[in-house]
């Protein structure tokens, strides 16, 4: 491991994430005084989403300005911030001395004595042609993101899964014209049942593409010939950590259940103080919980800054406190 090439001075914290959770986690430490960097690939999972929802004070802003106000706070408390390929973190080293060597996409390279993970998480949708172009406008997982905008329209549900009849009893909370499309997963007859007495449609067949017109989503089409008319088609994506670096320094990553079923995977942390079972590595967010909101993302990169200021003030204090008993003749023999 070349550590000298090209590595510049060394940080408190290096935040790897420019998202909400850890955007949130650098104010916080830039606010304490400590002295942080950000690296930020400039990847955001919601950018395909023209506003977001649910964030208090925020509700109906844009992705972007979102992260662009965050990333302005920081900057006025002293914290840096890197984008692009300097600013995407390629790997992460424990170095000899202490702290780590983070390396990033540009050939350089970053020191600091704690690392605070964000990375997030990707999206992995199921195989249908036009899927992904609509993910975030019209294609949805999310009610409570984005139901309110489709409330009282007809809702489609692609079943892929298990959870499939639980995401159409979740959206019919928002419109009364919800239709189950069996499409690789049929509902069994219980389901049907349940379905039946909540006035879910369910349609037979395998869903092979998407119908749009003008900008927005109009059916689906099947493989028999048919198709059926919605304004939203709900799908249920996998939740894969962004976990390189993690993986890099040996860090955990394990399956995420939600009723029986395995609906992605994430970095193994304290939920309380986002500390990982590497000494000096703490995360917070979605690559800790995929199931988490804006703003309980936002509140677990704060939980993880304070937590991790917390252990930079004790080992500040055992050094002063050996230091002191150094220069007073108490050291201990």
């Amino acid at each position: 491991m070349n550590t000298t090439a090209q590595t510049e001075r060394t940080f408190d914290v290096i935040v790897v994430g420019g998202g909400t959770a850890g955007l949130a986690a650098a104010l916080t430490l830039a606010r304490a005084r400590r002295s942080v960097l950000v690296l930020d690939s400039g990847s955001p999972r919601n950018a395909p989403a023209a506003h977001l929802h649910g964030y208090l004070g925020r509700d109906g802003a844009a992705p972007a300005e979102l992260l662009a106000g965050g990333r302005a706070e920081v900057a006025a408390y002293g914290g840096e911030i890197r984008s692009g390929a300097a600013g995407t973190a390629v790997a992460a080293d424990r170095v000899p001395e202490g702290g780590f060597l983070v390396r990033c996409g540009d050939g350089s390279a970053v020191r600091a004595g704690r690392l605070l993970l964000a990375t997030g998480l990707v999206d992995e949708l199921p195989q249908l042609p036009g899927l992904r172009e609509r993910w975030g406008r019209d294609v949805l997982h999310c009610p409570y993101c984005h139901g309110w905008e489709v409330r009282d329209t007809p809702v489609a549900v692609l079943a892929t899964g298990p959870l499939a009849v639980h995401q159409a009893q979740t959206w019919r909370n928002w419109s009364d014209r919800v239709t189950l499309l069996a499409h690789t997963r049929p509902p069994t007859a219980d389901e049907r049942e349940l379905l039946a007495a909540l006035g879910v449609t369910v349609v037979e067949g395998e869903v092979t593409g998407l119908t749009v017109a003008g900008d927005g989503l109009a059916g689906v089409t099947l493989a028999g010939g048919g198709s059926v008319a919605c304004r939203a088609l709900v799908v249920a994506p996998r939740f894969t950590a962004r976990a390189g670096v993690a993986a890099g320094l040996g860090l955990p990553v394990v399956a995420v259940e939600r009723d029986g079923a395995v609906v992605g995977s994430c970095l193994e942390a304290d939920p309380a103080t986002g500390a990982t079972a590497l000494r000096g590595v703490w995360a917070a967010g979605n690559l800790t919980n995929p199931l988490d909101q804006l703003a309980a993302a936002a509140a677990a990169g704060v939980r993880a800054a304070v937590a991790l200021n917390a252990d930079l003030i004790e080992e500040e204090t055992r050094r002063a406190l050996e230091a002191y008993r150094r220069r007073s003749g108490r050291g201990r023999t």
